[in-house]
């Protein structure tokens, strides 16, 4: 009887829904539209070409967000920049050598993290701290002070069982805090595949060098450390330096609820050892495609919508959070309703949020959806996470959400940030796919008449975040704004 009843409710819900929003033709023309006509591939490929990477606060980073505008403003959008000044980073020289004999050291291959010192040579005596949480740093006491730190970036096969992870820049933090003078961090795909990203949880120089160094070094090194003394040196140079980045936002003003506000967003910057085709070609050319889609169909939305390409996200979320900085300033966060984030997504087969209360529309707009393309599986997930751009508006009780149940195309998740992120991991379907599903979901969110969820309370966000154990994260990056 009990399951009839939630089935009954569930039921009822999602017939209110439907009842609220009948979007399925608008969304049979997004459909056609993008299947036929979608740019979002071909762009890609020409700024792949035309620009290389796109680094924030390099002349790329600058010919990228050039590139976005003029696409914008090809489509008839209101295109503005938001400028913001960055504390920009670059590698410039790196020698990383390791062995038994300090006076014999042998070179390995390793590439340098993000807000490593501006200059550094270490040599010290190297102490394997597992999976470089806090909990392995307990039996080792004070052993770690004066050493250089060997992390594996992810979880060691045959932790115990609900093992957490956490964030390169997070680990590197705790490495810091007990007194490590370097920090090795082992990555976890096969190949000798390198992967760079910040080492900090700030965006701001860190004061101890951090490397990247690929699975087959690392887990030798592991072994040998069973057995023997092992030393490192690392040495390098980097650039670091105030320079000015551009996010560029464009504008479809809403009909009858212009100060309600749906931000689609992704980060057009990427990080400067490849192209940067996934992470996040794939996102934000997409959201640029789903602006052109909604142009070409001449379609109206009650809530204005803003598509934003935002710059910095490697570097520490630099855009998202100078958005969000203007928004409180001048106080029109609270027009925004919602924030849909668009982060290495590909092919999704369902939507996600982090407030489960909107499942009813998701789930009613995606049933429309999947008539459409039995493709789309219509899952939904409700849930939150870190280190994209829709951090800084969910720690300010904004709901987020963007696709869910996609796959990386092309077996590209290994590439990630690496020296192999190009455009030929891309998949044209993938892309056609994220655009249609995601423009129906910005266009149904936008047309809706009520959307059922509003800013957190401070209280009630501060109960949501230790919901989706983010206390710790949050605290060690020191983004957790209460006392307890």
């Amino acid at each position: 009887m009990k399951k009839l009843i939630l089935f009954t409710g569930l039921a009822t819900l999602l017939f209110n829904a439907k009842a609220q929003d009948n979007f399925s033709t608008v969304f049979k023309q997004i459909n056609t539209e993008v299947q036929s006509n979608s740019q979002a591939y071909q762009n890609l490929k020409n700024a792949t070409e035309k620009i290389g990477h796109r680094l924030t606060g390099s002349a790329n980073g600058a010919k990228a967000e050039e590139f976005a505008y003029n696409l914008f403003k090809s489509y008839g959008y209101d295109v503005k920049y938001q400028p913001f000044e960055v504390e920009s980073w670059d590698r410039e020289t790196l020698s990383v050598k390791v062995g038994s004999d300090k006076n014999a050291l042998t070179t390995v291959k390793a590439v340098t993290l993000a807000h490593s010192p501006v200059k550094a040579n270490v040599t010290g005596e190297i102490v394997d701290v597992g999976n470089g949480l806090e909990a392995d740093y307990q039996p080792l006491k004070d052993k770690v002070k004066g050493k250089i730190a060997l992390i594996y970036i992810g979880v060691l096969p045959g932790s115990p069982a609900g093992t957490s992870s956490l964030h390169r820049s997070e680990k590197t933090a705790i490495a810091t805090k007990y007194g490590a003078i370097g920090v090795i961090i082992i990555n976890q795909v096969k190949g000798g595949v390198l992967l760079t990203g910040t080492a900090s949880v700030t965006g701001k120089l860190i004061p101890i060098p951090a490397v990247c160094i690929g699975l087959e070094d690392g887990m030798a090194l592991k072994a040998k450390l069973k057995s023997a003394t092992e030393f490192a040196q690392i040495e390098m140079t980097n650039f670091s330096g105030m320079i000015k980045a551009r996010n560029v936002i464009a504008t479809l003003k809403g009909t009858t609820l212009p100060n309600e506000k749906i931000v689609v967003g992704g980060h057009l910057d990427s990080w400067d050892l490849a192209t940067g085709a996934i992470d996040n070609g794939i996102g934000s050319f997409s959201i640029i495609d789903m602006a052109r889609t909604f142009k070409k169909l001449k379609l109206q939305t009650k809530r204005t919508v803003e598509f934003v390409m935002f710059m910095g996200e490697e570097q520490g979320l630099l855009g998202s959070k100078a958005y969000v900085a203007q928004a409180l300033k001048n106080k029109s966060l609270d027009q925004v309703r919602f924030m849909l984030n668009y982060d290495m997504t590909n092919d999704p087969k369902g939507f996600s949020t982090s407030r489960k209360e909107m499942e009813p529309l998701f789930k009613g707009w995606g049933a429309d959806v999947a008539k459409i393309d039995t493709g789309f599986k219509n899952l939904f997930h409700a849930g939150a996470g870190l280190h994209s751009d829709h951090q800084p508006f969910m720690l300010e009780g904004v709901p987020t959400g963007g696709g869910a149940g996609g796959k990386l195309p092309n077996n590209s998740g290994p590439f990630y940030h690496s020296d192999g992120d190009g455009f030929h991991l891309v998949d044209a379907q993938g892309m056609k796919n994220t655009v249609r599903y995601s423009a129906m979901l910005a266009y149904a969110l936008a047309n809706t008449s009520s959307i059922p969820v509003k800013r957190f309370s401070d209280a009630d966000l501060k109960v949501f975040l230790e919901s989706q154990k983010l206390k710790e994260p949050l605290k060690i990056a020191g983004e957790w704004k209460w006392k307890d």
